[in-house]
């Protein structure tokens, strides 16, 4: 996989999305916007305006894959 410099990324056409799983009891919830050129942004959804993680679209769904076959269980 090949590095991505990411540093002051452009997060002003993102499209924020929160999962239908993550309910409205104001838990553990993040929001992801996957609409961005090469580039996935996550951040806390009780904190919309603190710190944005930025992955590199690869590394996105290496995580994602990782996810779904039980790593992290």
């Amino acid at each position: 996989m090949e590095a991505a410099d990411l540093t002051g990324f452009d997060l002003s056409e993102a499209i924020w999305k929160k999962s239908s799983l993550s309910g409205g009891s104001g838990g553990n919830c993040v929001e992801v916007a996957g609409n961005l050129p090469g580039a996935v942004a996550v951040r806390d959804s009780k904190n919309p305006a603190g710190p944005v993680l930025v992955l590199a679209s690869s590394g996105w769904h290496i995580f994602l894959d990782a996810v779904k076959s039980g790593h992290f269980n």
